[in-house]
């Protein structure tokens, strides 16, 4: 069976293509932005085109643009190959990553959100997450933090503030899809944006 696994939720976009539990192909770029552009033809590179039988996608939290040109690609491939598709979470691969470096160790993982905050979620001994994704200001992450390993992109910002932490500057990589256990899939992927969207619709006239 192969697996493609497309992640386009963060400042990170890559892809990867198994075939039964083996790394065929990947490619993980920092863009920051750009997503849209980068991520079919990067699919397209692929050994077949990425052409596999079930696809899995990040669905966030992250940036709202490239959480959604995720899931369009992944329900647009999947619609032309007869696949079916799987979401995974950002916070949740990243732990994995973290995990895999330091096994059976509690793992914090805080990421880049908006407006100045942070997206924070605990991740216990085994691997399962403690609590939901939370987006919190950097000094309600660091008052919440209890583990010594740090795992995400504001890895490095807690060092700062605790120097006997272990910090690992992790974003998403869908060419470590593997790691993640299967608890942490979602059979039908929907957006998560971790917080309100900045634009709101204006109020009905009274």
């Amino acid at each position: 069976m192969r697996r493609l696994v497309i992640d386009s939720a963060t400042e990170a976009c890559s892809v990867a293509l198994f075939d039964d539990g083996e790394l065929i192909a990947g490619e993980c770029l920092t863009l920051g932005r750009g997503h849209a552009e980068k991520l079919v033809p990067m699919v397209a590179s692929l050994p077949g085109k990425g052409r596999a039988d079930v696809i899995a996608v990040n669905v966030g939290p992250g940036s709202f643009t490239g959480i959604r040109v995720g899931i369009a690609a992944a329900r647009a491939l999947a619609l032309a190959w007869n696949a079916t598709v799987a979401g995974y979470e950002s916070l949740s691969l990243v732990a994995a990553m973290a995990r895999a470096e330091h096994p059976g160790a509690m793992i914090d993982v805080c990421m880049t959100g908006g407006h100045g905050e942070w997206f924070f979620q605990q991740f216990d001994a085994e691997g399962a997450a403690t609590g939901t994704v939370e987006s919190l200001s950097p000094a309600q992450a660091l008052a919440r933090s209890t583990a010594s390993i740090i795992a995400g992109s504001q890895a490095a910002a807690f060092a700062g503030e605790y120097p006997g932490v272990t910090a690992l500057d992790l974003r998403p990589d869908a060419r470590a899809f593997l790691l993640l256990a299967a608890a942490h899939l979602h059979a039908d992927p929907r957006p998560l944006y971790g917080r309100a969207p900045d634009a709101r619709l204006p109020s009905a006239a009274a």
